[in-house]
């Protein structure tokens, strides 16, 4: 299967630049992913759409100030860095993604706002790509990220990003930082709809995946079968996974809402099968626990736990667009976004929404 065989037109005024007028006020596509039927409606509708006894599962990862901006101590241009994870358990080298990588070699330093230094050093894997480790004195920490760095908004935002960003590219129920990118299908969700979902006996419970370079990175690959995917970290607490044993146990279907929830909750199920375990058996479909996952989902993947996905409309060619061809079918999907394009929906972080059922 090869990577354009997931291109779509998109013209480039849909593409949104801004959030919507007002949190939720979005359109959201209706997708039978076994017909490939799509129904317009908008996110107020939502409630009306999923049958009581559902269980949502939402990512609760919160967005750092990752992208922060360094001047280079021998020629006092800047750089830009993206923050992704540390590297070592002291807190002092961080691995990040860098405008002009190959101009950024290790021994040299860079100043950041307040003034601290810190030096690019070797690390495994990094030469010959866009990736630099950096190495301070000291543990930075969300502090330093606040006083230094920027709303990291993807690259198709042709703009810098502003103080409304600082809420807008947050979902309303994040409380775990550590993501370079914000699970945008979450930004549909107010307060209000929240408890609207309550009201309906839908159950909703957390996990978290902050998202890295696993989830954006570009597929380079012609075929997509050799694309690797970067490990990213999940966690599951025990009361979400007691909470999706029960529902399955019981016949109730698992809303995942984002493609990151999505990939946490099959990543599990994948782990119990590598463990030699079976998906369902004794009543287990997924285990409560931290790991990390490069799990790459395309057609053919198999999904063992999420019955529903609740999520964006993705770019072309990405791992996203193949994830959720993989759920709905690679033909509905692309017919649905031609639909999408013709009746003038919001494309990416901050567009409008899909709900497959």
């Amino acid at each position: 299967m090869l990577t354009s065989d997931f291109n779509f037109d998109l013209p480039e005024d849909l593409i949104a630049q801004h959030p919507s007028g007002v949190r939720g006020q979005d359109k959201l596509m209706l997708l039978n992913r076994a017909t490939g039927e799509v129904e317009h409606h908008m996110m107020d509708d939502l409630p009306d759409l999923i049958e009581p006894g559902t269980l949502m599962i939402f990512n609760n990862s919160r967005v750092r100030r990752a992208r922060v901006y360094g001047i280079k101590e021998t020629t006092g241009r800047e750089t830009e860095f993206m923050f992704l994870n540390t590297i070592d358990k002291d807190c002092c080298i961080w691995n990040t993604m860098v405008k002009s990588a190959k101009k950024q070699k290790p021994g040299m330093h860079y100043k950041f706002p307040d003034g601290t230094v810190a030096e690019i050093v070797e690390h495994e894997g990094n030469a010959g790509t866009e990736f630099r480790a950096l190495k301070f004195d000291f543990a930075i920490d969300e502090d330093w990220f606040e006083r230094n760095g920027h709303i990291p908004l993807p690259p198709y935002i042709k703009r810098g990003d502003t103080e409304e960003d600082s809420e807008r590219y947050q979902n309303v129920y994040a409380t775990d930082t550590g993501s370079a990118a914000c699970p945008t299908a979450g930004l549909h969700f107010t307060e209000d709809m929240l408890a609207r979902l309550d009201a309906k006996g839908i159950e909703r419970r957390f996990v978290t995946l902050h998202v890295g370079l696993g989830t954006f990175l570009p597929v380079r690959e012609e075929n997509i079968e050799n694309h690797k995917m970067h490990e990213e970290w999940y966690t599951v607490p025990k009361e979400t996974a007691d909470a999706i044993n029960k529902a399955k146990t019981e016949g109730r279907p698992i809303l995942a809402v984002g493609t990151t929830s999505v990939r946490t909750l099959e990543s599990v199920a994948q782990k119990i099968e590598q463990d030699g375990g079976v998906v369902g058996a004794n009543n287990e479909w997924v285990r409560a626990g931290t790991n990390s996952t490069s799990i790459f989902m395309y057609p053919g993947f198999k999904f063992k736990v999420v019955d529903k996905m609740f999520t964006n409309f993705h770019t072309p060619e990405s791992t996203l667009i193949m994830l959720v061809s993989a759920f709905a079918g690679r033909d509905h999907i692309l017919s649905a976004y031609k639909t999408a394009v013709e009746n003038r929906y919001r494309f990416f972080s901050y567009g409008d929404c899909m709900f497959i059922r």
